[in-house]
C-alpha cells in the first residue's frame, strides 16, 4: 500500500509543480476576478463615455420633449439642437466633433419619425435608446389624438397580473427556480469542464509513461491496478486543489462587490443567497463523475503507445460528457420532462442531470440516493473491468487506437 501513496502523491505533486497547472489556475483567477468585478470594470471605461448627438427637429415642437425622454433613458447621450443645414450637421459628424445626427419630422398622419445618420451604426445602444425616447414621445402624441387621459393610456400600458402558483407542498418559487436555474448552469459548467479537462489528462499520463518506456519500470515494482487508481486519485487531488483556489478566489470577490451586482443579469444567479445543499450535491456529482469518467480514460489511455493517438482513443468518452451537457442544458428549461427524469438514472448522465433536477426541483430522497448508488455501482464496475483491461493495456505496444485491443488487453491481463 506504500507504493500506492507514493505514485499517489508523485502524480500530484508533479502536476501542481508544472507551468501548466500554474498558468491555467492564474489565468482562470484573473478571468473570475474580472467577471466578478465587471461592473466596476465597465464604469472606469465609461466614466467620460458620454456621446453628443445633435439634433435637426423639423417639427419645432419635439426637441424639448424628447430632451427629458432621454435623461430618464440614458443620461450618457447628451443631445444639442442644431440649427445648421442636414450637410453641415453630417460634416460634423464625420470630423468625429458629434457621435451621429438626428433629424425630426412629422409624418402624414401628424405623428413623430425620425433618421439617425452616424460614421458607423455599429454601436446599437445609441439608436435604440433614440427610438425608445421616441416611441414614447410617439405614444403620448397618439394618445392625445384620440383624447386619451394619461391615467387611461398608463391603465392601457399597464402589464397584465400574472402570478405563478406552485401548488406541492415544498416546490420552488419562480424566484428560487430563476436563482437555481443561475446558480445549476454554473456548476454545470464547472463539472462539464472539469470532468473533459482531467480525465483527458489521466488518459494523457499513461499513454506519455508508454512512450517513454517508463511504464515497463513501473510495472516491474508496483502492479497496474494500483498504478491506475493511484493516478486517478492524485490528479484528482489536483483538480480539487485548483478548484478550491478558483473557487475561494471567485466567492472571496462576489461577496466584495455584492453591492455593485445587484438587478438585472447577476440577480439570475442568486450569490446572496447561496443554497448550502446545492453547493454539497455539486461537490458530490462532481466527485462521481470525475471518478467515473476518470477510470474509464485511465484505462482507454493505456491502449495507446503514442500520445498522438490519446484524443481519438478517448473521442467516445468526450462524446458521452457532451451529450450529458446539452441535456442537462435542455432540462435547464425544463427540469421536470420525463426525458430529463429517465436520462437522470443514466450513469454517464447523471453526474449532471441529476444535479439539474436536485438543484432546479424538489425530488424525493430516494431519487436522489438511487442514482448515486447507481452511479457508485456503475464506478466500481468500471474500476473492476478497467483495472484488467489497464493490467494488460500497459504492456501493449505499437499503433493500437482500435476498441477491438479491449480484449487483447483483457487477455494479456489474465497472463
Amino acid at each position: 500500500m506504500s507504493k500506492f501513496w507514493i505514485i499517489l502523491f508523485h502524480t500530484y505533486l508533479s502536476k501542481i509543480k508544472t507551468k501548466s497547472f500554474i498558468v491555467t489556475t492564474l489565468i482562470t483567477v484573473a478571468i473570475l476576478l474580472a467577471l466578478t468585478n465587471m461592473s466596476r470594470i465597465i464604469d472606469v471605461f465609461n466614466k467620460d463615455d458620454v456621446k453628443n448627438i445633435l439634433v435637426i427637429d423639423e417639427t419645432t415642437q419635439m426637441f424639448t420633449p424628447l430632451k427629458e425622454q432621454m435623461k430618464i433613458i440614458d443620461k450618457e447621450l447628451q443631445i444639442k439642437s442644431f440649427d445648421g443645414t442636414v450637410n453641415e450637421a453630417e460634416q460634423a459628424v464625420e470630423e468625429g466633433k458629434y457621435e451621429g445626427v438626428l433629424i425630426l419630422a412629422f409624418n402624414k398622419e401628424n405623428l413623430p419619425e425620425a433618421t439617425y445618420k452616424a460614421n458607423s451604426i455599429a454601436d446599437t445602444g445609441v439608436s435604440s435608446g433614440l427610438e425608445s425616447a421616441l416611441q414614447q414621445i410617439k405614444t403620448m402624441l397618439t394618445a392625445a389624438q384620440i383624447n386619451l387621459t394619461m391615467e387611461q393610456l398608463a391603465k392601457l400600458n399597464e402589464p397584465v397580473h400574472f402570478e405563478k402558483i406552485a401548488l406541492e407542498k415544498d416546490a420552488k418559487t419562480e424566484e428560487e427556480l430563476d436563482q437555481a436555474r443561475g446558480l445549476v448552469y454554473v456548476l454545470l459548467f464547472i463539472i462539464y469542464f472539469s470532468v473533459i479537462m482531467y480525465a483527458t489528462m489521466i488518459a494523457m499520463e499513461v499513454a506519455t509513461e508508454k512512450s517513454s518506456r517508463v511504464m515497463e519500470i513501473l510495472i516491474s515494482s508496483v502492479s497496474p491496478v494500483q498504478q491506475m487508481f493511484a493516478k486517478i486519485v492524485g490528479i484528482g487531488l489536483v483538480s480539487l486543489t485548483q478548484l478550491a483556489i478558483q473557487l475561494a478566489v471567485g466567492y472571496y470577490s462576489v461577496k466584495q462587490n455584492m453591492s455593485s451586482m445587484k438587478g438585472g443579469f447577476f440577480d439570475s444567479f442568486g450569490f446572496d443567497n447561496l443554497p448550502i445543499m446545492t453547493i454539497v450535491y455539486g461537490v458530490i456529482f462532481f466527485l462521481l463523475g470525475y471518478f467515473l469518467y476518470a477510470t474509464l480514460a485511465a484505462f482507454l489511455g493505456s491502449l495507446v503507445s503514442r500520445i498522438e493517438d490519446v484524443q481519438q482513443m478517448i473521442t467516445p468518452m468526450t462524446m458521452l460528457v457532451v451529450a450529458g451537457f446539452m441535456i442537462a442544458m435542455f432540462g435547464l428549461g425544463n427540469p421536470e420532462a420525463s426525458f430529463i427524469r429517465i436520462t437522470s438514472f443514466i450513469p454517464f448522465f447523471t453526474p449532471m442531470i441529476m444535479f439539474l433536477r436536485v438543484g432546479m426541483l424538489t425530488i424525493p430522497v430516494w431519487e436522489i440516493t438511487l442514482g448515486i448508488i447507481i452511479l457508485v455501482g456503475t464506478i466500481v464496475v468500471l474500476g473492476i473491468f478497467g483495472a484488467r483491461v489497464y493490467r494488460g493495456g500497459v504492456l501493449m505496444y505499437g499503433k493500437s487506437n482500435s476498441f477491438k485491443d479491449i480484449k487483447k488487453a483483457l487477455h494479456l491481463g489474465k497472463k
